[in-house]
């Protein structure tokens, strides 16, 4: 996003014109982010046909791309059998350099099953510094003892003076945006929670158990436990404390699978959870969601998508493609969230006309400073986008975007919401 000097302003007053932020960028109605696990991916062979199948619109195995923008993760110290970071060839790792620096992986997720010290982070975290590879979200494994959850992931990752402990460590390199293990099955999350899609008349008895579970832990929340505190309000993101001390935004996922959110999330299956009623429901709702599954979990690695995930992915880029869903990365996801929390916004009318006032908070001792480049996407109604214009921290946006009436019958303005660059091979 290109910034320039705002010039002086000869005259203005303050306004109660009607400026509101759209939930989500224009034109869509509703973002989703698949956080997608590597856990089982036999190799970087699949690994990278499956970003590339869901990042390029190229002839694969399943067929042409879908062309979205979906990330991945990766965690570095694993048995034999499946793909890691140490365990592939300089060709994999190689591609998961440049995957990282395209903004294609965006999460660890955690150091891996056999990282059990300080050492084994400081090993991988060094060399993730060495090639100019930055990661800001941590994703909890398994039961890895590098996790950060001392309850449902079971870890010590940040319990000073255990051997794993590296908290430290990892939010000093850059690691911002903490998974602790919290799904739900809610679909739609920064809207008021509601229960409705739950319930699958096909699957009375699971289903129903489901949205019971679900349902019992909203009552939880209510009443103060902390385990369930973020299913109360629904809300991707929130601010938390790890056991050491240091503050990090904890977010939860989502698998609105009627089974329960350990159902069908993986790659295999990912076409039961991908429905059109899923989908239509999360447009309907105009909420967020970070889809919680393990996409490198397959059946056949020669073509890790059989045809109803590929039918799947098919839907899901119908939906994008015609200004639905924004599908994109869970760090773009979350950096979105964020900016929304934590941007002031304020409007005066000048000889320019209707002028929207931008600000960020600063970074604290326990968060950075919100980067520009997470206040791509944000879109403001107003009255006319001709006569309107935006600074952000006092300096002028060249490059608004003056969007056309959107469902609701108003116009807005917007930031870009720039597009990765999936890299070439």
């Amino acid at each position: 996003m290109i910034l320039d000097q705002a010039p002086e302003m000869k005259t203005s007053q303050r306004t109660d014109a009607s400026v509101q932020l759209r939930a989500v960028p224009y034109p869509y109605r509703a973002m989703l982010a698949i956080c997608s696990d590597l856990d089982e991916t036999p190799d970087r062979h699949v690994y990278w046909e499956i970003v590339r199948f869901l990042n390029t619109t190229a002839e694969t195995a399943m067929g042409p791309g879908v062309g979205l923008e979906v990330g991945n993760t990766i965690y570095f110290d694993m048995p034999p059998d499946q793909f890691a970071y140490w365990n592939t060839d300089d060709a994999g790792r190689e591609m998961i350099r440049a995957l990282i620096r395209s903004g294609h992986v965006d999460c660890l997720h955690s150091y891996g099953d056999l990282a059990t010290t300080r050492e084994h982070a400081a090993r991988a975290l060094d060399e993730l510094a060495r090639h100019d590879c930055r990661l800001q979200v941590w994703v909890d494994h398994g039961t890895a003892a590098t996790n950060f959850d001392p309850d449902i992931m079971q870890g010590h990752g940040d319990e000073v003076g255990h051997e794993a402990y590296h908290a430290d460590l990892t939010t000093d390199y850059g690691i911002q945006y903490v998974w602790r293990g919290r799904v739900t099955s809610t679909i739609g999350q920064d809207v008021r929670p509601r229960l409705r899609g739950i319930f699958d008349g096909a699957h009375p008895v699971a289903s129903g158990r489901t949205l019971l579970k679900e349902a019992a832990k909203h009552r939880l929340a209510r009443a103060g436990n902390a385990k369930y505190a973020m299913h109360g309000p629904n809300e991707t993101l929130r601010h938390a404390t790890l056991r050491d001390g240091r503050g990090v935004y904890e977010f939860m996922r989502c698998n609105p699978h009627w089974g329960g959110v350990s159902s069908c999330d993986q790659g295999r299956h990912i076409g039961k959870v991908l429905t059109p009623d899923m989908l239509d429901h999360l447009i309907e709702r105009e909420g967020t969601c970070v889809l919680y599954t393990h996409l490198g979990k397959v059946d056949d690695p020669r073509m890790p998508f059989g045809e109803d995930a590929v039918r799947a992915f098919h839907r899901l880029a119908d939906a994008f493609h015609s200004g639905q869903i924004l599908v994109t990365t869970t760090r773009r996801l979350l950096g979105y969230r964020r900016a929304v929390r934590e941007i002031d916004v304020g409007s005066v009318i000048d000889d320019k006309g209707l002028h929207i006032e931008v600000t960020t908070k600063a970074g604290t001792a326990s968060s950075a400073a919100l980067p520009a480049a997470d206040l791509a996407g944000l879109t403001f109604y107003v009255p006319d986008p001709t006569r309107t214009h935006m600074t952000v921290a006092g300096v002028a946006v060249p490059n608004l975007k003056r969007n056309a009436s959107d469902h609701t019958g108003q116009a807005s303005v917007s930031l870009p919401w720039p597009s990765l660059e999936f890299p070439t091979r």
